[in-house]
């Protein structure tokens, strides 16, 4: 059984060309259906088919092509333009730096300023950090066993609950193909780790590609990403959406979802529970296993599900293996609750989970969100691969840094994501001159990263949807949720 799930695992490597990714379609109702967030109706809608099939990826290549951008080509080609385009409409000279206007600079002038060695993936000390951290898990799991004292459990949990988020760190790496050249490798190492900690490989890994391709974009991005006012409205929890019963409604037309714009008197008839799950800590930290079951406000697909909307046919294999390895670590461990009890797999497995799935989505969260100043989404042609990814942050988590991988140091791994961890540090050195004021220093942590806590809160408290209107928009405040006062 052991050998077959091994070699599923690592059968097919990782297709060498991507399709552009799936989204919702969100639109008002009864008006016209909207489709993808532009300004043509699904009546008006022409498809071009010189653009569809990944044509944009055959032009140009990124190492293994894993979680390319699709947009690279169309950025390095855009005309530099001056800081300050959001400024007045009449042509004034913008004082001080606007966050959201484009960059003086190309991705290509970015890419130069990496070193070359940078780029360079060594399976060997990849699967050195493997070793290391199997061997701590495990480790860590026959010393809380040998000392089975009650002040030594809550211990455990939190470095064993850390140590599962450094190996899903090390998956992430095989899913961009910065773990190695290696396709297979990457995919037997990358199943054998998620898998060993309830994360379906592929089905996430798919997905994840799609947040890098459209990070910062309001509609498109995968992961964490805002809602407009009427998505507010009419889903207002994270994960627990079934509590709302019948507050917000759903229109299929073929295999497309329908978001109905609710009116904001639908929303303030909101019951209190619902916005309490998504902004009040710690429910926002539990949200992954139900994301991956149902994914975020206003998608539909499940990442264990080959049908899903969010993969295309020709990937549903790659699923339907992923599914079968996570359903082989969730039978072994039933079987090892008969066998050890129940309660003892609770201890040395169960609430370590949750303390990873808690670094998760802390984590993720404070790459795109809590930073003191506001930062921009976008939407429409004011979006562009470079502009979105110079919206997410780099975060200082001291003494963790080095157990999870650098996973901290982010905006030079959104831009290139096939840099293995172990060099992102240099990269972003060197890319910051390049960056200059678009680039924001993270606050410098103590041993452990409370700090970022307080930023954690304070950004559920403030950033709760963006408008529906504009290209470039930021995160607003309701003001009847929690007596926050309103944001500018």
């Amino acid at each position: 059984m052991a050998s077959w799930v091994l070699s599923e695992c690592g059968l097919k490597p990782l297709p060498q060309v991507w399709n552009q990714p799936r989204t919702a379609v969100c639109s008002s109702y009864p008006s016209k259906v909207r489709i993808f967030g532009s300004n043509q109706s699904s009546a008006d809608l022409r498809l071009d088919s010189t653009k569809i099939g990944g044509g944009l990826f055959r032009e140009r290549r990124w190492g293994l092509n894993v979680s390319a951008p699709v947009r690279v080509a169309a950025v390095e080609e855009e005309e530099e333009r001056v800081n300050g385009v959001n400024g007045g409409g009449d042509g004034e000279e913008e004082v001080g730096f606007d966050p959201g206007a484009p960059p003086p600079f190309k991705l290509a002038d970015v890419k130069a300023a990496i070193p070359k060695h940078c780029w360079v993936r060594d399976p060997w000390r990849s699967m050195s950090y493997v070793v290391r951290d199997v061997a701590v898990v495990f480790g860590l799991a026959a010393a809380a066993v040998y000392v089975n004292k009650w002040f030594v459990w809550p211990l455990y949990w939190a470095a064993q609950g850390t140590m599962f988020w450094a190996l899903f760190v090390l998956g992430h790496d095989c899913g961009h193909g910065s773990f190695s050249n290696n396709p297979k490798l990457n995919s037997v190492v990358g199943h054998l780790l998620h898998s060993s900690i309830l994360v379906p490989y592929h089905g996430w890994r798919i997905s994840h590609r799609t947040h890098h391709q459209n990070h910062g974009h309001v509609e498109n991005d995968e992961s964490w990403h805002p809602v407009s006012l009427f998505s507010f409205r009419c889903n207002a929890s994270l994960f627990f959406i079934f509590l709302m019963h019948l507050k917000f409604f759903r229109l299929f037309e073929g295999d497309k979802f329908l978001c109905l714009q609710l009116s904001e008197k639908i929303y303030k008839k909101l019951d209190s529970m619902t916005r309490i799950l998504r902004f009040t800590v710690p429910f926002p930290m539990l949200a992954y296993p139900f994301y991956l079951w149902n994914r975020s406000p206003g998608k539909t697909g499940s990442h264990f599900d080959p049908k899903s909307d969010l993969f295309v046919p020709n990937e549903r294999k790659d699923v339907t293996t992923s599914t079968v390895c996570w359903t082989a670590m969730a039978g072994l461990l039933v079987g090892l609750s008969f066998v050890m009890g129940p309660v003892q797999v609770l201890k040395l497995y169960g609430i370590p989970y949750w303390v990873f799935v808690m670094w998760l989505d802390l984590v993720t969260y404070l790459h795109h969100h809590g930073h003191e100043d506001k930062l921009p989404w976008y939407r429409g042609k004011e979006w562009s691969y470079l502009r979105g990814g110079l919206t997410t942050l780099d975060r200082d988590y001291g003494l963790i840094n080095n157990i999870h991988h650098d996973i901290g140091t982010h905006v030079v791994h959104h831009l290139f994501p096939q840099i293995p961890h172990y060099h992102l540090v240099e990269a972003t050195e060197a890319a910051k001159p390049v960056f200059g004021n678009y680039y924001r220093e993270p606050k410098k942590s103590g041993p452990l990263p409370f700090h970022l806590l307080g930023s954690f809160i304070k950004s559920l408290k403030k950033d709760h949807y963006v408008s529906d209107n504009g290209d470039v928009v930021y995160y607003q405040t309701d003001p009847s949720f929690g007596g926050f006062p309103p944001s500018n």
